[in-house]
């Protein structure tokens, strides 16, 4: 897509090529004489204070009757955040999703993050942009410090930022506040059609693998409240009766990016079969692959994670990867009789309707985790070998249908991503006007 819009005359350079040129008639301002560090802690007050956290949706107000995730026991050293307030992640920024929020709450936010106020004649949602548009691209990281990639205080606020007069910051923000909303919707609306998509393919996989493909046959109570009935002739039972269950390989960070393939929490995430490259190396040893090892026919599960909802994802592996080892966050499950064909695994397991029985078994502390114990309980359907591999062509061939569509709506998000992202990038930093 392209950007249309006039350009300034002339340009200057920013003493940070890094940040590039700005407008002629732009300022170029120390951050220290525009932003005013805001240290006020909630101390015992905690509980008249909303809590709030940093997302890559902005700053949000977090559910504290149904909490999910990480909590303290206490929130005294806590830090006030008003209404119009800057938060910023100055640690672990290249890791971090998103660096940078503006409030529209007031409340309270870790002491962690850098809570900042910005003059009052200046336009806070023009910096909002500006600062977002220097996370998108991680432009800052020529101020990273130590193996936490710190932004030091004193370095943020001799940075100096883009400060167009205040007529232009604030038709700046006005003129994308207009486009970033239409490109949002535009993308609320293909992810919608995804999830309309996934719903369908889901209710297909769900009768495939509990009431198979026959709809003439005879039906029996499977005993299962969530499962209903199921063809007559086929067995039930449980996981632990059909092989052996094993937790991944935990180790410090030394042991991980160079070395020997390893399956990661993502790869099991994004895939309900194991890709073939994995995204992770590591260090493993020849012991370390005997017991992790990655085999055809084993089936992974994430087994922890910050919420419920990312619990429970399978993905299963059609071809022995050699030397391999997996993540500490999975659950290898490794049949060890002959009733189970990995591409029946592959549809079965990944079924919504497995989820939602670990959903509903787990217990959420500080984080949502599937033991090996619960993972063994889950009731299994087994059609012959022969009615597996029938019901894994079929689905095979029906759901390819859906991903090509998923495929192809899933790009087009990624380009309006892309140009909004380039249209913020061209709006902020002068090379396009907007006023």
């Amino acid at each position: 897509m392209k950007l249309n819009g006039s350009t300034y005359d002339s340009y200057k350079d920013s003493e940070h090529k890094w940040i590039g040129q700005l407008p002629e008639s732009w300022s170029y301002i120390p951050n220290k004489h525009l932003f005013k560090l805001k240290k006020n802690q909630v101390g015992k007050n905690a509980h008249k204070y909303d809590l709030l956290s940093l997302t890559l949706q902005g700053i949000i107000k977090r559910d504290m009757e149904n909490p999910q995730g990480k909590f303290p026991e206490e929130f005294d050293t806590y830090q006030e955040v008003k209404k119009g307030d800057f938060v910023f992640c100055l640690f672990d920024v290249e890791e971090t999703p998103r660096a940078v929020g503006l409030s529209n709450f007031d409340g309270m936010i870790t002491g962690a993050y850098t809570v900042l106020g910005l003059r009052n004649e200046l336009s806070k949602e023009y910096f909002y942009y500006y600062y977002l548009n220097l996370d998108n691209k991680k432009k800052l990281k020529p101020l990273y410090k130590g193996l936490r990639n710190t932004i030091p205080k004193d370095s943020f606020f001799g940075l100096k930022s883009f400060v167009p007069p205040k007529p232009e910051q604030t038709a700046i923000a006005n003129f994308l506040d207009d486009k970033t909303a239409r490109i949002d919707q535009a993308i609320a609306q293909k992810e919608r059609m995804i999830e309309l998509l996934q719903e369908r393919k889901q209710i297909i996989i769900q009768n495939a693998v509990t009431k198979g493909l026959d709809s003439n046959v005879k039906m029996k109570d499977s005993g299962v409240e969530w499962i209903g009935k199921i063809p007559e002739h086929w067995e039930i039972s449980k996981l632990r009766y059909l092989g052996t269950t094993q937790n991944g390989i935990s180790a410090g960070g030394e042991y991980f990016g160079s070395g020997f393939p390893f399956l990661t929490y993502s790869d099991v995430y994004n895939n309900t079969q194991i890709p073939e490259s994995f995204s992770g190396l590591a260090l493993s040893t020849p012991k370390d692959q005997l017991q992790f090892s990655v085999r055809e026919g084993d089936v992974f599960f994430t087994r922890t994670s910050e919420t419920m909802n990312e619990v429970g994802f399978s993905s299963t592996c059609f071809k022995t990867v050699p030397n391999s080892t997996f993540a500490g966050f999975l659950i290898r499950f490794r049949p060890s009789t002959n009733k189970l064909f990995k591409g029946f695994s592959k549809y079965y397991f990944s079924s919504n309707i497995h989820r939602s029985y670990f959903t509903k078994e787990m217990n959420l502390v500080t984080r949502a985790s599937l033991s090996q114990e619960l993972l063994k309980s889950m009731t299994v359907l087994l059609p012959s070998i022969k009615e597996q591999e029938t019901i894994f062509n079929y689905l095979e061939n029906y759901c390819e249908k859906f991903n090509n569509s998923i495929r192809i709506l899933n790009t087009q998000i990624q380009k309006l991503k892309e140009y909004k992202t380039t249209l913020i990038d061209h709006a902020v930093t002068g090379k396009i006007k907007v006023s």
